[in-house]
């Protein structure tokens, strides 16, 4: 069969992509590092950033080569693309799941005041209940967007709704780093807030940087109601991070408040 090409399973070429996306992802914890560690700001950090990006532009390009114009994503790719962006969010979902262990585990102790002394928590009632409910909404619109496009049509409003207000969120969220009064240096829940809310965000960032390539493939009439992993994948890894800020929303701001 392998002779012949009679076969359902795309055999990948060698790629420069899974090592220039690892190369970048450790200059963006190496400038994250110096970030936290030296108290400025590192171009290092800067520059890691925007080559991951750029990586993963050129890796999901090339795979929309290979699904949209060479015909290589048969069924059984498909499936397994799925299996293993399932797989990915389940080990994000145990990433994250460390920082709520560990917030628990502190908060509990009999020993010790949860949040400490000279801390005072978010109002969860202002800014980040405003960032909730724009998160929410984003996940209804997306939901939205993908029950049209199983119908055939293009939802081109309900989708740059959702990128608006996924960049609004992470707008939000900067705006309230800044007013924080209490840094990662304070103890153990300056530690679990800044760590896990910044996480998400680079969740987020990474979720609407693939939000907006799949509008761009909407655009190009890449997708259809029966073929749209990519957007799926998109959706799915959108909602997941809805849920970890339903998490993170009572966890670190009503749970201290």
């Amino acid at each position: 069969m392998l002779k012949h090409g009679f076969f359902s399973f795309h055999i990948v070429q060698s790629s420069p992509w899974p090592l220039l996306t690892s190369l970048s992802f450790f200059f963006s914890m190496i400038g994250l590092i110096e970030c936290i560690y030296f108290y400025f700001f590192s171009y290092t950090f800067l520059v890691g950033n925007l080559l991951l990006l750029l990586t993963l532009w050129g890796w999901m390009r090339d795979m929309v080569r290979e699904s949209t114009l060479e015909g290589m994503h048969t069924l059984k790719v498909q499936n397994g693309l799925k299996m293993g962006f399932i797989l990915f969010i389940i080990s994000e979902i145990f990433f994250f799941l460390s920082f709520f262990w560990g917030l628990y585990y502190v908060s509990i102790s009999p020993s010790l005041e949860w949040p400490h002394l000279n801390i005072s928590p978010i109002n969860p009632l202002k800014i980040p209940l405003l960032g909730t409910i724009i998160l929410i909404s984003s996940g209804v619109s997306i939901t939205w967007c993908h029950h049209l496009i199983l119908e055939g049509t293009k939802p081109i409003f309900s989708f740059l709704s959702t990128i608006l207000l996924g960049l609004t969120f992470t707008i939000i969220q900067l705006l309230e780093y800044y007013e924080t009064s209490f840094s990662m240096c304070d103890g153990a829940f300056g530690s679990f807030f800044f760590v896990s809310t910044g996480f998400h965000g680079i969740h987020v960032i990474i979720g609407s940087f693939f939000l907006i390539f799949s509008f761009f493939r909407l655009i190009g009439n890449h997708f259809s109601s029966f073929h749209h992993v990519g957007f799926e994948a998109a959706v799915w890894y959108w909602h997941f991070v809805d849920v970890v800020w339903l998490l993170l929303y009572l966890s670190a701001y009503w749970w201290a408040w």
